[in-house]
């Protein structure tokens, strides 16, 4: 009962901080679309940012995902202050790394650019290179900034990663709406770094009331590093494969129509608000609480939390994905058109949408599933899924593409993320013996019959009840605050009739 009570307050907290902040930078996206629009330039500050997070993107999240259950070890083993001499060799590691990444980054940029955008030319793929140079410090920030969020997740201190977004966001905002009217796109690249510089500094706090003191020295001779270094490399493997996904979709839609790019990002983003509010914040709380079980060979336990985690999961996502499917076209039309931002973008936007929904179910469980490999320090096996990941979604890549555009580049991502999710779960049914399946499957079943009345009421609301309204945008915005509402009254009251156990848990800790 107590980690049932410990995971509904932090995934609360967690969620509503990543809320704000995610509310702020889906303010910061629809800004940028008003400024700068969905065409060449914005195509060229995506990419660029890509070929720049993909860098410490391989590193960062495989150091994140391989630091919790070590430091879970070390603190059971050693106590704090051996987590901290650990954490002292790690960031001077890492600072050394990221240094080599970003001279090797900036000498290399052509290339990285080439290979990532091969549609882009002349004038366009200069400024992505350019572009590209501006944001290499980004790399080391996040590196530290993965590696600080790693020793607060693994002590269940949450606050700072969950509030990490918030300032980021903030800085965009003050320059998108007083600063940005005539402004350039490499000043958005500068502000990016700024922004990122100030996602580590919400860390340090913490960490330093922790007793952590920073000294220059690397004990290379400390069992724990080798260790890490060990459990690192399935996982930088398999972080590395699975940016191949992002060189592909980048690569092949840069050579689409133009715009085609800034459509994918913008519709990633809104569907990854779902995950990163209500997913992350259940994984994130999951994880340090799963590398504890683990440690302590409470294979009960581990069931429990990981069939809770799973269920929540389903609950949230399946209407969620109904409800995107139904209203991408409004929401995209209310949210982002405006001046740069034109009827044709926001089609183009839709449409990648709808297909980045259909595969919010796999995405969001494939992440909490990761999260179980990782806490009993497997990290062989996503490793594997990750590269049969890839191969999946290339070969539909490569087909899709020629018969939808970019939003079979969406499409291949959800179905790639679907199947191999199913094959995550089922080798995890095998290493863990008796896991709840009945209840994942009867959760599921319940959740898409009430997700499909859910979804009928949203229609009749939108579609047929809007028809007859007058067609202005705060009166199609209104219609769809009451769509969702109705929608989610109607959801939540066949989730009562149909008696989804883990519906009652969530009211209960909510009014708690």
């Amino acid at each position: 009962m107590k980690n049932k009570n410990t995971l509904a307050k932090s995934a609360a907290m967690i969620s509503i901080m990543t809320l704000i902040s995610k509310f702020l930078g889906f303010l910061r996206e629809i800004k940028i679309a008003d400024r700068f629009g969905s065409g060449m330039e914005t195509d060229t500050y995506f990419v660029a940012m890509t070929a720049t997070v993909i860098i410490v993107g391989t590193l960062g999240s495989a150091v994140n995902t391989t630091l919790i259950p070590i430091f879970a070890e070390i603190e059971e083993k050693h106590g704090k202050k051996g987590k901290l001499i650990y954490l002292n060799n790690i960031v001077n590691l890492v600072l050394i790394i990221t240094s080599i990444l970003m001279i090797a980054g900036f000498f290399f940029s052509p290339l990285i650019i080439k290979i990532l955008a091969k549609g882009f030319k002349g004038e366009q793929f200069d400024l992505a290179v350019k572009l590209n140079r501006i944001g290499l410090p980004i790399v080391m920030l996040l590196g530290l900034t993965n590696v600080l969020g790693g020793l607060l997740n693994s002590s269940q201190i949450f606050g700072p990663p969950a509030v990490a977004g918030i300032p980021y966001n903030i800085v965009f905002l003050i320059y998108l709406i007083f600063f940005a009217r005539n402004a350039r796109i490499e000043t958005l690249m500068i502000v990016t770094v700024i922004g990122t510089s100030l996602q580590l500094l919400t860390h340090v706090p913490a960490v330093k009331h922790m007793g952590y003191k920073f000294k220059m020295k690397v004990n290379l001779k400390d069992p724990y590093l080798k260790k890490a270094m060990i459990l690192v490399m399935p996982v930088l493997l398999g972080s590395a494969v699975q940016q191949i996904n992002v060189v592909i979709d980048k690569t092949l839609a840069s050579e689409l129509v133009e715009g085609s790019v800034s459509a994918l990002n913008y519709a990633s983003k809104v569907n990854d608000m779902v995950i990163a509010v209500f997913i992350m914040a259940i994984t994130t709380v999951v994880f340090p609480m799963l590398a504890d079980a683990f440690a302590k060979n409470d294979n009960k336990q581990v069931k429990d939390i990981l069939s809770q985690g799973m269920n929540i999961i389903i609950l949230i996502t399946v209407p969620a994905t109904v409800g995107l499917i139904l209203l991408a076209k409004p929401l995209i039309y209310l949210f982002f058109e405006n001046n740069a931002f034109d009827a044709k973008a926001t089609l183009m936007t839709s449409n990648a949408l709808i297909f980045y929904s259909i595969g919010l179910v796999g995405s969001s469980l494939r992440l909490m599933l990761n999260r179980v490999y990782y806490s009993f320090q497997d990290t062989t096996t996503p490793m594997v899924n990750g590269m049969l990941s890839v191969v999946v979604n290339v070969v539909l890549n490569l087909i899709l593409v020629r018969y939808m555009a970019h939003s079979g580049l969406a499409l291949a991502t959800s179905i790639s993320a679907t199947v191999t999710t199913m094959l995550l779960y089922r080798n995890l049914n095998k290493k863990i013996s008796k896991l709840n399946t009945k209840g994942l499957m009867r959760c599921i079943f319940k959740s898409v019959i009430s997700a499909l009345v859910m979804g009928v009421v949203v229609y009749l609301v939108y579609y047929k009840f809007g028809n007859i309204l007058p067609n202005k945008k705060i009166v199609q915005m209104l219609n769809i605050v009451l769509s969702v509402v109705l929608g989610a009254l109607t959801y939540f009251v066949m989730c009562v009739l149909l008696r989804v156990e883990e519906l009652g848990l969530i009211i209960k800790k909510v009014f708690k």
